[in-house]
């Protein structure tokens, strides 16, 4: 497997390499000692997985509070998403950048996701389906959030949403940093 750092300072993207013969193919899609080696968080406390039925569907912006902050692994697989990340580490070279990826489950790609970082995607067509590897427990109370068209980011999407929770909806724009 590849790991490759974004333009995010600690935001990989995780390409597995494929070994093929007449049955197909077998990859690796995480080591705990590749990532390790490279200062990435390998725990996985909770593994979960998102379906979205509808082409538009955005989820995000998502993280947690301190101290509940988690690192997360996302790879899609079915469909595609346009995928996000925005450093909120108030200490980062990039504070308040972001960095977008397709996942599909045709390119295979996955996304490291920091601690500190928010979270979001938009759904490029029906029926995607996201795995997630996440290092910490979700805790409902640290769950936070920031508007995924908030100005301040000026974050550029393919498309407008066409499905958003309630909940992702009313969160707030950054304000200040955080």
């Amino acid at each position: 497997m590849n790991l490759r750092e974004t333009k995010l300072a600690g935001v990989f993207v995780v390409e597995p390499v494929r070994v093929e013969d007449e049955r197909g193919f077998f990859a690796r899609t995480f080591s705990a000692d590749e990532f390790a080696a490279l200062g990435l968080e390998p725990a996985v406390a909770e593994c979960s997985i998102a379906f979205n039925s509808v082409r538009g569907t955005l989820r995000g912006l998502h993280f947690q509070v301190a101290p509940y902050q988690e690192t997360k692994l996302v790879r899609c697989m079915r469909g595609s998403v346009y995928d996000v990340v925005v450093d909120l580490r108030p200490e980062s070279p990039t504070h308040l950048r972001w960095q977008q990826i397709e996942l599909s489950a045709e390119n295979r790609l996955a996304v490291y996701v920091p601690a500190g970082c928010a979270h979001g995607y938009l759904t490029l067509e029906a029926g995607c389906e996201l795995h997630y590897q996440i290092s910490e427990r979700f805790v409902p109370d640290a769950a936070a959030g920031i508007r995924w068209n908030d100005p301040l980011l000026q974050i550029e999407w393919p498309a407008s949403p066409t499905v958003v929770s309630p909940r992702d909806a009313a969160y707030p724009d950054l304000a200040a940093p955080l």
